[in-house]
């Protein structure tokens, strides 16, 4: 996979989280021990996977999950397969979705889960035996009021339909809340496959308002063009914003009078390849040098970094995937006046919708899209104006103020349940 940006990063994605999160406990006032209980996840699980290929030889994959706080209810969090996996990135992605859980009053703490495989080198079937050896690895720590995984990085409604099998086999009872991103007829929601994107349009539009920037010819880089990225796309053509730039794993695309998204859609393969199918290709980091209003990283993690902070020509980041600038890059990037949507607020879209889903999963009702869309922007909303007042009151940056809300909440339900005093 194509990450210029990351060859030179040697930030450590466990020591990202953690720096924020002192940073945020901090403000709060809090002492060392909140930070010292909260900095690692409370369980972490590595499993081996053997798994029989389409040769017939058995291949062993190394496999986690990483639960980091149940103090607010059952933990949620993805699965994602991709041979980049390691333990601190899954505990810091684990940690993040406690914040991001926090920061949009949603009743989990965070988790997370990956495989180290590439599955762009694997066929259906293996595919589907490694998920089904995942599930049987980690079943008894997961459950639908345990810990609810749900799709991430290279895994969708069909890697989660063959582990929702899985698991009532084990279990011997149908339980359809166990996994969310499921297909419609297994008990899925509406609106679950685009609620990130539709979550980062939804900021989109309200950073349009607060810095009284017209979406009507808005240019927009968008580094990524999987399920995020391509919907995204999709629906910022349609208003009329000028998607100057997209990127994937081999490269990217760039055109100031605005890309074919139409087009782009139809040429893309299920990676989300699109850079060698149209146009002529630059390199990713070709691509964060190009002008434009807002630059939408939705890919891998720690992407924008103090190398190449001082190139970019944006005016506004929205962090579509989880993590993708390091904490050197912020610091200048906000020296720039460069004004960011952290990744815990701006593609907070998903773990909202899967909620939903659970919640349908309970209640055995099912709603509409019209409702799904409504009750996201309404949960998005009050979300970002929430952490804007905090970012005010607090004179800090919207990534801090995201935590500090979201730290606030996962250590008062520690204290009431006795687990810390402060």
């Amino acid at each position: 996979m194509d990450s210029p940006a990351k060859e030179t990063d040697t930030s450590n994605p466990l020591e990202e989280f953690q720096e924020t999160l002192k940073e945020a406990i901090s403000f709060l006032n809090y002492p060392d021990e909140v930070f010292s209980f909260l900095k690692n996840p409370m369980r972490f699980l590595e499993v081996n996977i053997p798994v029989q290929m389409d040769n017939g030889k058995i291949q062993v994959f190394k496999g986690y999950r990483a639960q980091h706080n149940d103090a607010t209810g059952p933990t949620k969090g993805g699965i994602r397969f991709h041979p980049d996996v390691t333990p601190e990135e899954v505990k810091a992605l684990a940690g993040w979705m406690s914040i991001k859980c926090g920061v949009t009053n949603l009743p989990y703490g965070g988790a997370k889960g990956g495989i180290i495989c590439d599955p762009r080198l694997m066929s259906m079937n293996e595919l589907q035996r490694l998920s089904r050896g995942y599930v049987r690895a980690i079943s008894q720590i997961v459950g639908p009021t345990k810990d609810i995984p749900a799709p991430d990085m290279y895994t969708n409604s069909q890697i989660m339909a063959w582990m929702l099998d899985e698991y009532d086999h084990i279990r011997e009872f149908d339980s359809p809340g166990f996994i969310t991103g499921k297909p419609l007829v297994l008990g899925g929601s509406e609106g679950r496959e685009t609620a990130t994107s539709k979550g980062v349009l939804y900021n989109l539009q309200m950073i349009s308002e607060l810095k009284k920037l017209p979406l009507e010819g808005m240019r927009v880089i968008i580094q990524g063009f999987g399920n995020v990225g391509s919907y995204l796309a999709e629906y910022l053509y349609h208003l009329g914003i000028k998607v100057v730039g997209v990127s994937d794993a081999l490269g990217a695309l760039y055109d100031p009078d605005g890309l074919d998204i139409p087009r782009l859609m139809e040429t893309r393969d299920s990676f989300g390849v699109v850079s060698q199918y149209s146009g002529k290709p630059i390199t990713n980091q070709e691509l964060f040098q190009k002008e434009c209003d807002v630059l939408i990283p939705a890919a891998i993690g720690g992407v924008i970094t103090k190398e190449n902070a001082e190139q970019l020509k944006c005016k506004i980041i929205i962090e579509a995937a989880n993590g993708p600038t390091t904490k050197e890059a912020i610091k200048i990037l906000n020296k720039r006046g460069i004004f960011i949507v952290p990744d815990i607020l701006a593609n907070s879209g998903g773990v909202v919708v899967s909620y939903f889903e659970w919640c349908q999963n309970n209640q055995g009702y099912y709603w509409s899209d019209k409702l799904i869309d409504q009750r996201l922007q309404e949960k998005m909303e009050e979300s970002f104006h929430e952490v804007l007042q905090i970012a005010e009151a607090y004179g800090v940056d919207m990534k801090v103020a995201a935590y500090i809300k979201g730290v606030k909440k996962i250590a008062e339900a520690s204290r009431l349940r006795g687990w810390i005093n402060f």
